[in-house]
């Protein structure tokens, strides 16, 4: 195992971040809410804050409006050193943990799906590990392309937002994860391994 970083956020989306109607979609980062611990298993993750009650990510497969797509995008991470590449493209309204992935781990290098052929490790609450496998890119969204460009809603999408997307294609934006077999909760400051 190869130590690859340390947990520095973690959160959750409780509703759907694209807003509107089909076609006339946009971007809003407001229902992203960070969480003290996760626990990651089969279904998604579910986030706890200090003194709440447990909050479903609404790619958990329990969730009421899920957008789980059969377990392949239950669980997301990304990385600081990702996000480093995207305000350097696009400003600094790209803070980190703004595209809305689960685990933010802090890292100065850039990673691509080739390098999770065998999937995380990532160190839970009582000392254990709990896997993630399944690793695939999370592709960009145009709605997402266009927030990072700042477009106005009613503003129609040209090759800058093909640009946009382009660029952030190849896990740029982040991953998804499959988490099998026994659940794990994990927190802020847990090291995250490469397997």
């Amino acid at each position: 195992m190869e130590l690859i970083g340390r947990i520095v956020r973690l959160q959750v989306q409780e509703s759907s971040l694209k807003v509107g109607e089909r076609l006339r979609r946009w971007y809003d980062p407001a229902p992203i809410r960070a969480v003290s611990s996760l626990t990651l298993d089969e279904n998604g993750v579910v986030g706890r804050a200090e003194t709440d009650a447990p909050i479903l990510d609404v790619h958990n497969a329990t969730h009421p409006a899920t957008k789980n797509r059969a377990g392949s995008n239950g669980i997301s991470f990304g990385f600081t050193s990702h996000y480093g590449a995207m305000r350097a493209r696009f400003g600094d309204l790209l803070v980190d943990g703004i595209a809305g992935e689960n685990i933010l781990i802090a890292t100065e290098r850039l990673f691509t799906e080739d390098d999770f052929a065998v999937g995380i490790q990532i160190e839970t609450t009582g000392g254990a590990f709990v896997r993630l496998e399944e690793i695939i890119i999370a592709e960009p969204c145009v709605e997402f392309s266009r927030y990072a460009l700042r477009y106005p809603g009613d503003a129609p999408s040209d090759l800058a937002v093909t640009d946009a997307l382009n660029f952030l294609r190849e896990g740029t934006r982040g991953f998804y994860a499959a988490c099998h077999g026994a659940l794990g909760s994990i927190t802020l400051g847990a090291s995250v391994y490469l397997l």
